[in-house]
């Protein structure tokens, strides 16, 4: 077993000593401590200096491409204008298209009206009118009818064309100025189904 003496007394010269053997340490041999320090702050100052180079290097390539991504951007905003401005123009010529649309669907739209007057006029029998008048959502009809009952069943087939709704009779009186046959004259008030 090896003992170290730790305390730095002499060894005693003997064969068997009964005091342990020292072992000593020379940490620097001879370099000053400010030397070291010296060292010690050079290496930091390498070190600092090694990372500062990095991060200039970073800052550089990042200058670089913002001033791509900045180029980019206008390019892109250009073509962002040029899209907006071809939007607003389909809006335009959409909404044009559609306007004209309109006028004509409501261009049809007596046409539409005098031929299912007509049409269901024709289908009832010993029915005339005399004229209709078309205030927009509403229709006024008056004519002239052989009995009571082809009133009714012009009431119940304007109703059957859906395009009327709510047909209702105004008045219906027998017309004295014909003599020789029996005579309705009658005035009818509806609405538009659809408009």
């Amino acid at each position: 077993m090896i003992r170290i003496n730790l305390l730095g007394a002499p060894k005693p010269k003997g064969k068997r000593a009964s005091t342990p053997a020292v072992m000593e340490m020379d940490l620097g041999g001879g370099v000053s401590p400010i030397l070291k320090i010296a060292a010690v702050f050079a290496i930091v100052a390498l070190a600092n200096g090694v990372y500062w180079y990095r991060l200039n290097n970073d800052k550089n390539k990042i200058q670089q491409q913002m001033a791509v991504a900045q180029r980019k951007n206008a390019e892109l905003s250009g073509v962002k204008a040029r899209y907006l401005e071809r939007q607003r123009e389909a809006e335009n010529y959409k909404r044009r298209v559609d306007v004209i649309d309109q006028l004509r669907a409501k261009q049809t739209g007596p046409v539409d009206l005098l031929n299912t007057v007509g049409s269901t006029v024709n289908n009832t029998e010993a029915v005339w009118l005399n004229w209709v008048k078309d205030d927009g959502g509403s229709i006024d009809l008056e004519g002239l009818a052989l009995s009571e009952d082809a009133v009714a069943n012009l009431i119940t087939n304007l109703e059957k064309t859906g395009y009327f709704k709510n047909v209702e009779i105004k008045e219906s009186y027998q017309d004295s100025s014909a003599k020789d046959i029996q005579a309705f004259l009658f005035t009818l008030s509806c609405q538009k189904a659809k408009s």
